[in-house]
Parts: structure tokens; sequence; C-alpha cells
């Protein structure tokens, strides 16, 4: 048998000068077992599990495929057989290892230990094992969804704030938050681009000249400046979500498109959850909120960095060209029949966001406004109650992307707009604990709409997936600003907001009808199956 550390010096002498500096900087897990023959068989077969290994010598297995930059397993076998105990062997399995998560890394560090030491896939491991190029990119637009994620939040957070140093009204909030939503104009030029420019440059582009209009905010002199600057910024942030959902799309396995989408949910909502962890400035003075504004400003060398290492998408590389592959292979009627089904499921999607952002929208943006001038919180008091309410529901985000893979997306998404826009409107009618609970409930079960994000990228072709999205949120937006006109002008009428919502959880109640009754079920079906016009890739 060939010691651990003659495999090493082995490995390391007939790989690649990248190999062995990614070598170097691998983490090292160590295990020791007493095995009889049989077991020894297992431990010295190729895994296949978080990671598919292969042999290079009798006790050294490298990768095949697998979420890692570098792999290598390495055995020591020793005989500890007694003429009492006859077939024992003690075996040092050394497994070196580095995760290809990048700035991700540490927050991986514990479970993937764990992991790598058993041979089985972890719980938390997406339904289909990533490859490393997969996990390099899913990683990279967290990154960047982190970004997103603050630059949408910060406006909602602070408009309560801004308001009350311009000494404005509700309905004036909700016609600035209204306006806010024309950004769906810088939008949809942005994912116009992006089919036919591709998705790398632009993304990063976007994301930097957002940050920098964002940062233009905090010099406000009136709302209608701020309502402004938030209109150009959200436009193009709106942009970043589409191109960041497409991108992970057309990257990640048929099995875990999904659980990409939750991932990327829950990397927006740190971002989101990082702009209400600076929120409690804004009770220094009645002018701080505008830091909140300054603070995405720190995130523009990372987003060069993230910029440099993202790879153009592999489908939209695969489907662009001086001649597309739509029409080297469709005929005038078989490119018909693909308008009219990408036009059916345009105007079915786009219905769906409408009706689901008419109540969401609202729900969400005038939080703040309802706990600061209809329940007394403070600033400090409102990062309280939203960190309290709203973290918990990353869990259901989490499993709503497996299960939406695993088990369907319709069920999942259903249960979702039903049971989260009932919680949210008790909550809004509520005070004490049941208002704490009823929302705590209501972001939890709301999170499982995350299921239907993963549609969007699916039922549209390369060549129109990034335009078709964007006209997809163009009418969500529109759902956006009715909603929010409708609850700033009732909860004016009526003075409470529980009324107001009352009313338009109408909405998502008809959505949760063309889900369960038009929506097809795209689990596990590759994105070629759904757009048999696009160039055929295998995985």
């Amino acid at each position: 048998m060939v010691g651990a550390s003659g495999d090493r010096r082995a490995a390391i002498n007939t790989s690649t000068p990248r190999d062995r500096r990614i070598a170097t900087r691998s983490s090292t897990s160590t295990v020791v077992h007493e095995v009889d023959d049989a077991a020894l068989a297992r431990l010295s077969a190729p895994r296949d599990d978080l990671v598919r290994e292969e042999r290079q010598e009798p006790d050294r297995f490298t990768l095949a495929h697998g979420p890692f930059e570098f792999w290598e397993r390495t055995l020591r076998v020793e005989p500890l057989a007694t003429d009492t105990a006859p077939g024992l062997h003690r075996v040092v399995e050394t497994i070196e290892y580095r995760a290809a998560v990048g700035v991700w890394r540490p927050l991986f560090a514990w479970p993937l230990r764990r992991a790598v030491r058993h041979r089985r896939t972890p719980w938390w491991a997406p339904p289909d094992r990533l490859d490393a190029r997969a996990t390099t990119v899913i990683s990279l637009l967290a990154c960047i969804q982190v970004v997103d994620g603050y630059l949408g939040t910060v406006i909602s957070q602070t408009i309560t704030f801004a308001a009350d140093e311009f000494n404005r009204s509700d309905t004036a909030q909700g016609v600035t938050l209204a306006t806010v939503r024309l950004g769906i104009i810088v939008a949809l030029a942005v994912v116009a681009l992006a089919d036919r420019r591709g998705r790398r440059r632009l993304l990063t582009a976007t994301a930097l000249l957002a940050v920098a209009v964002t940062a233009l905010g905090a010099l406000s002199p009136g709302l209608w400046f701020l309502g402004g600057t938030q209109l150009v910024s959200r436009g193009l942030t709106t942009g970043m979500g589409i191109l960041i959902g497409v991108f992970a799309a057309e990257e990640l396995p048929r099995g875990s498109r999904a659980y990409g989408v939750s991932v990327l949910a829950l990397s927006a909502a740190l971002g989101a959850g990082m702009a209400v962890w600076v929120l409690p400035v804004a009770d220094i003075d009645p002018r701080a909120w505008r830091a909140v504004y300054l603070v995405p400003l720190l995130a523009v060398p990372g987003l060069v960095a993230v910029g440099r290492r993202l790879p153009e998408s592999r489908r939209f590389t695969a489907n662009t060209g001086d001649v597309s592959f739509s029409t080297r292979t469709e005929d005038n009627s078989d490119r018909e029949a693909r308008r009219r089904t990408e036009g059916r499921r345009l105007l079915l999607l786009a219905v769906t966001a409408f009706l689901l952002l008419v109540f969401a929208a609202p729900a969400s943006q005038f939080q703040n406004d309802f706990l600061k001038d209809h329940r007394g919180f403070s600033a400090s008091g409102i990062t309280l109650f939203t960190l309290l309410t709203t973290t918990p529901a990353g869990i259901g985000v989490f499993l709503a992307g497996r299960a939406a893979d695993t088990r369907g997306r319709r069920g999942v998404a259903a249960l979702g707009l039903l049971g989260g826009t009932a919680f949210v409107v008790v909550g809004y009618h509520a005070t004490g604990a049941l208002m704490w609970g009823s929302t705590l409930a209501g972001s939890i079960l709301g999170s499982l709409t995350v299921a239907l994000g993963v549609y969007g990228p699916e039922l549209f072709s390369t060549r129109n997936r990034a335009r078709a999205n964007g006209l997809v949120v163009t009418l969500g937006v529109a759902g956006s600003a009715t909603g929010l006109l409708l609850v700033g002008m009732l909860s004016d009428r009526f003075g409470s907001y529980g009324p107001a919502f009352t009313v338009v959880a109408i909405g998502p109640v008809l959505a949760a009808v063309l889900v369960l009754g038009w929506f097809p079920e795209t689990a596990r079906v590759e994105l070629e199956t759904l757009n048999p016009s696009d160039a055929n890739l295998s995985e």
C-alpha cells in the first residue's frame, strides 16, 4: 500500500501549476478507521455521493465530478488482525479538498468538513450534484445578489423617515413608491441588451451603476429627488435580479434550478437584512437615514472582483452567433408555434406576478410606516421586529427550493400564496403577541412562493429569456404600483392598514388559482426540453 504522503507528492508532481496552488490552500480531513475486509472494500472503492471520484492508484482517488476546485483522497492500510480477530485493518483516510464556493468558504467550513468525512450526500446539498463551474457561478451570483438585496430594500426601509424629514403624508409615500416602479423601463433596456450582448459584463456594469445612483439618494433635498434617484436605481436593481435568475438557470442542472433560486433568494434576504441592520442610525438624527444609501459603496471592490471571475453563461454562448440555432433548425410553422407557446407562457406568468405583487409590494413597503406610526415603534424597534419575524423565513426559502425540485413547483407555490397572505393580513389587523406571531407565520409561509421564481427563466428560449422575464417583471411592477397606490389611499381613508390589506389580498388568492390550474410542472425537466429551439447541451 502507498502511504498518504507518497500519494500527495505524486499528485503534486503530476498536476498543473494551478492545481498545485489550489492544493496548498486546501483543507485536510483525516479519519482513522478500524474495519473488517468488507468495510475496507467499501473504503477502497471510489466515492459517488457529494463527490464522484476516479481512481488514480490503488489507494489514491481524485476528483471526477463535484463542487470542488481540488479533491484528493488517500488511504494507508495497516493490518490489525489477531488470532482471535482475523481480517481487521487500521485505515488512515486523508482527504484534501478545496470547495469552489469562493468567499462563502468560511460559512461552509464546518458542514462541509462533516460531509466529506462520510460517504453520503448531506441534507443541505442540492438535489443534483453540482460541478466546480456551477458551484463557482452560483457562489459569485450570490455575492452580487447580496448587493442587489440591499439596494432593493433601502427605499422601503427609509421612506417613512424621509417623509418625516420632508413633512409628507402616507399618500405621498405611496405615490413616491409607485413612481419608483417606473424604473422598470430601465430594467427592460438592461435585459434587452443581455439577450444580444450577454449576461456577464452587463450584470457587473449594472451592479456598479446601481450602487452609484443609490448613493446619490443621500443628497436628496426632497422626496421628489429621492424618488427620482430610486427610479433609476431600482430599475437597474430589477435588471440585476432578472439577469441573476436567468444566469443561474442557464448554468444549473435540471434537478437543482429551484434550489439555486432559493439560495439566491437567501442571499438577497441577507442583503436586505444588512439594510435593516444599518437602519437604527435613523434614530440618531432626522437626517441620519441618508447613511443607509452610502453603505453600498463599500461593495464596489468586491463587485469588480466578482465581475472578473464570472464566466459568460454557457447556454448564452451556445445559442448565439451570426445565425441563431432556432433560425437554422425551425421552419416557419415551428417558429410561429414557438412564439404562440411563449406568448401564452408570458401572459400567464405576467398576470400571476401582477396579482401577487398587488399585495406583496405594499405589505413589504408599508410595514415600517405601520410599525412606526400605528404601533409606536422606534427605528431600533423596527429593526428588532423585522429581524425576528423575517429571519426564520430563510428556513422556508431553503426548504421550498428543495421541495420544488423534488416534489414539484405548483403545490409549494400555492401553499405560500394562500397561507402567507392570510397570516400577513391578520398581522396588519393585530397588536401585541398576535401581531408578532402572525407576521412571523406569514413570513415563513410566504417564503414558499420562491418556487414561482424559477418559472420565468425556465419557460423561454435562451434568445428571449432575459427579455421575456423583463416583461413579466414589468407587469409585476404594475401590480406593485397599483397595490401601493390602493393601500396608501385606503389606509389614509380608513385610518388603518388592516382594511386596505384585506381588499388587496384577493390578488394572491387568484394567483394561487392560476398556479394550480394552468401552470406546467417543470421540476427535473431540461431547459432544452421545455424550449426545443435551443441548442441541446449535455449537463
